[in-house]
């Protein structure tokens, strides 16, 4: 029972009540989010390096420069002469030496390996700079939690880990996995993939943060994988599939961290509140639209894979006409979808046009939001869109020189970046008054 207040007791001098504790809001608040957020910046900024370097291999004719994977023993470059020959001599094994570069110098082969080298080794990079935050971040007892369900989310981590054991043991020659049931396990992670978008809002870090490391030994698992394409047989290049597939894993991997990184920049609590405010119509649109986007950098990458964008440097006319005479010359008919310099080209192109059609239908739906935050990151997408189309339409006239076809990839990055922003703010919107920004 509370003690009776004395009559002449100073009202002063009555003892402050204890202010309450946050509930399950502020729980899910609580932990390193600035910290996190740099970290996964600096992740995002290296991501976008390795496509860089990734591009530049290519653009190069690296790729293929080493022909053994060895994540760990592989970070060390041959040391002395003896290790450089032998080096080389295995590159003579592959098809690519005899069929196009015979008679290449032992300068020139460093060169290339180089290039080939200093992209794995991102890649490991990566791999540590995640590590190093991932187990930091947990062991410190500093990673934001949360409450709600994530079941999908573990699913798919499950999925993505057992798809990595399973290509990496038949890469190894450990698992008698063919080409078929590789390529149906890539295609079930990229479901996954699309699958994850669906639970974006789950608070609870640990397994979000655990999904990204994840996503990153898959890729490597891939980039083996679609090296060892070009390994054998009559090719001069990787399959371009198998690019188009790596690559692919890459912007997903980008598409992880930009989404955290605007998440963590605003206390959980506020995502919660602002997401009743959301735009629904126009958040399905622009996830439209970034599902619409993934699909042509798949189609660039094909582009790339058989230097098709080195063909037909015209625009808007191909040869001449609306698409090129030899779209179908390959045989089985499936072939010219992957292999065909025109109708990989073509598509690619006309792929861009619907692309752009769509984007400003997103953009005008973006603009009658009333919210002049989300207003302006729509016009920030918009504008990114409209200097790509620009971007590419020069790659093509060009030929796909090296600076401005890396400058295209740059602005798919950008891109893909930006559309992901404007769908966030759909999502949940930035609080503003009633009277609208001063």
């Amino acid at each position: 029972m509370a003690e009776k207040r004395k009559l002449f007791e100073e009202v002063g001098a009555e003892t402050p009540k204890q202010a309450p504790t946050g509930g399950m809001i502020d729980k899910a608040s609580r932990g390193a989010r600035g910290a996190i957020r740099i970290w996964l910046m600096v992740l995002f900024v290296l991501v976008v390096v390795m496509i860089a370097v990734g591009g530049l291999t290519r653009l190069t004719d690296s790729g293929l420069s080493i022909t053994e994977w060895k994540p760990v023993t592989g970070a060390l470059p041959p040391m002395s002469e003896a290790a450089w020959t032998a080096e080389f001599d295995k590159y003579r094994e592959i098809p690519e030496y005899p069929l196009q570069n015979k008679g290449m110098s032992m300068s020139e082969f460093k060169t290339i390996y180089w290039w080939e080298w200093g992209h794995r080794q991102l890649g490991r990079l990566i791999g540590v700079v995640w590590a190093l935050g991932f187990f930091g971040f947990l062991l410190a007892g500093r990673m934001p939690r949360g409450t709600s369900g994530i079941g999908l989310l573990y699913g798919g981590i499950a999925s993505l880990g057992i798809g990595a054991l399973a290509i990496a043991g038949s890469v190894a020659g450990l698992l008698p996995l063919d080409t078929n049931g590789l390529v149906a396990a890539m295609i079930a992670a990229l479901v996954v993939f699309l699958l994850g978008f669906m639970r974006e809002e789950t608070p609870d870090w640990i397994p979000r943060l655990l999904f990204i490391g994840l996503l990153g030994a898959l890729q490597g698992a891939v980039g083996w994988w679609m090296v060892h394409s070009g390994l054998s047989g009559e090719r001069l290049d990787v399959a371009s599939y198998r690019l188009a597939t790596h690559l692919g894993v890459a912007f997903v991997i980008l598409g992880y961290i930009a989404w955290y990184t605007y998440a963590l920049a605003r206390p959980e609590r506020d995502l919660m509140q602002a997401r009743r405010l959301g735009e629904a119509k126009l958040f399905g649109m622009t996830t439209g639209l970034l599902h619409f986007a993934f699909l042509q950098i798949l189609l660039g990458a094909l582009v790339a894979g058989i230097d098709a964008g080195r063909n037909y440097p015209s625009w808007p006319l191909m040869e001449g006409g609306l698409w090129p005479s030899d779209m179908f010359v390959e045989s089985p008919a499936w072939r010219n979808f992957f292999e065909n310099p025109g109708l990989v080209q073509f598509m690619h192109r006309m792929a861009g046009y619907l692309l752009f059609a769509f984007g400003v239908v997103v953009w005008l739906r973006g603009r009658r939001s009333a919210n002049s935050d989300t207003r302006y990151r729509y016009n920030a997408m918009f504008a990114m869109l409209l200097l790509q189309v620009v971007i590419g339409i020069v790659t093509v006239v060009y030929m796909a020189p090296l600076h401005i076809a890396i400058l295209h990839q740059f602005g798919a990055v950008l891109l893909w970046a930006l559309i992901l922003r404007a769908r966030f703010a759909a999502r949940y919107p930035v609080p503003q008054s009633v009277r609208g920004p001063k």
